[in-house]
Parts: structure tokens; C-alpha cells; sequence
């Protein structure tokens, strides 16, 4: 495999699809954004093929059991897998591919490709920006926001304490998050790991001590 796999990881409302879509609009020819496949139903405005590839538990069972996924994660009941020929397709010419995906399957993936991949964590500039954003997005019931706040500070603690070499962007401006995750990409940016970010910590110790996270 030729090209690169970078991997956003981060909470809900941290702006990592629209932060792939535009580092990949800086290079269309050599980037890639990887679609996953999953069981969810397809919303509204999605597209199969497009935002995921929809199938039902069958088919992705099938798909993962054959070998066919170099990711798979049960996310709120739902599945969520990555295939080999996706990546295959969008690397072979030695193009980077941008994922979207959840911890799980950032590890998983890591470990599978640990020389080709790049970890970063998207955060918002502070915990409350993040309650804020996803109360601002109107679609969370109670169950739901708490849902995802939990998701939140378990991933933060999971970074915190993971040996993998996670890096962080911080999505304040979405033109310099752009900014920042073309720096780590092509290298010209130091490497300074997560685990020693001082946002990151300060976001965990505000996690931890929100009742809707516990």
C-alpha cells in the first residue's frame, strides 16, 4: 500500500467530515475520503455509496466474517466497518485516504496498517464550545446528548492512556484546523503527542466533571 491512512477521531460536533472534505479539496487528485460501511438506516439527506454504504446485519456480518473489513466496531447498536477493498482503491496509486470512524475502529486500523497510518484527534476549542454545538444542532434528545457526551470523555480518556501516537487538531477556525491537519500531514509540523496536550487534558478533567458525561 502506497499511500497514507489519516484518521480523525473526536466527539460529535467537532467538525471531522467537513475538515476531511476540505483538506481533501486541496489536493482532489492524490486524496480520498474513505465511506464506511454500516447497518444504520440512511438518513434523509444521505446518499448510499456517498455517506456510507448502507446494508443490512446480514451482509455486513458476512462482509466481516470473510475477511473482507480491516475495521469493524457496534456503535449504539449499530455496526460500523471499513473494507480492505475501499482502502486498496483509494491507495493503490499512492493516494491518502481520510476516515471519519470511531476509537475502536481508529485502533484497529493502526494496528492493522501501523505503518502507513496518521492518529489525530479533533477537539473543539473547550468542553462547553462542545455541549454548545451539539445543543446548537437541535436534533439531540436528553438521552442522546448524554449519549454522546459520554462517548466523548470515554475517547478522551482512551487517548489519554493509549501507547498509539495520536496527534491533535483543534477545530476553533476551520481554516486553520485545514491548516494544521495539511501540516501534520505533509510533515511540516512537530509531532507532539496527545497524551501531553494540554487542551486534551483540560477537555477530560471538564468531562469528568460534568454529570451528563458520568
Amino acid at each position: 500500500m502506497a499511500g497514507h491512512l489519516v484518521i480523525l477521531v473526536g466527539p460529535a460536533g467537532a467538525g471531522k467530515t467537513t475538515l476531511a472534505h476540505r483538506v481533501i479539496a486541496l489536493q482532489p487528485d492524490r486524496r480520498g475520503f474513505s465511506v464506511s460501511h454500516t447497518t444504520r438506516p440512511m438518513r434523509a439527506n444521505e446518499a448510499h455509496g456517498v455517506d456510507y454504504f448502507f446494508v443490512d446485519a446480514a451482509t455486513f456480518l458476512a462482509l466481516r466474517d470473510a475477511g473482507g473489513l480491516a475495521e469493524s466496531a457496534q456503535v449504539h447498536g449499530n455496526w460500523y466497518g471499513t473494507s480492505r477493498a475501499e482502502i486498496a482503491r483509494l491507495t493503490k496509486h499512492g493516494g491518502d485516504v481520510l476516515f471519519d470512524i470511531d476509537i475502536q475502529g481508529a485502533h484497529n486500523l493502526w494496528r492493522a496498517y501501523p505503518n502507513n497510518t496518521l492518529l489525530v484527534f479533533v477537539l473543539p476549542p473547550s468542553w462547553q464550545v462542545l455541549v454548545q454545538r451539539l445543543r446548537d444542532r437541535g436534533s439531540e434528545t436528553d438521552e442522546t446528548l448524554r449519549q454522546r457526551l459520554r462517548t466523548a470523555r470515554q475517547e478522551l480518556r482512551s487517548v489519554v492512556d493509549s501507547a498509539a501516537p495520536w496527534q491533535v487538531v483543534v477545530n476553533a477556525r476551520l481554516d486553520q484546523a485545514v491548516a494544521d491537519l495539511q501540516a501534520l500531514m505533509t510533515h511540516a509540523r512537530e509531532v507532539r503527542p496527545a497524551r501531553e496536550h494540554p487542551l486534551v487534558h483540560a477537555f477530560l478533567r471538564d468531562a469528568e466533571a460534568d454529570l451528563l458525561a458520568a
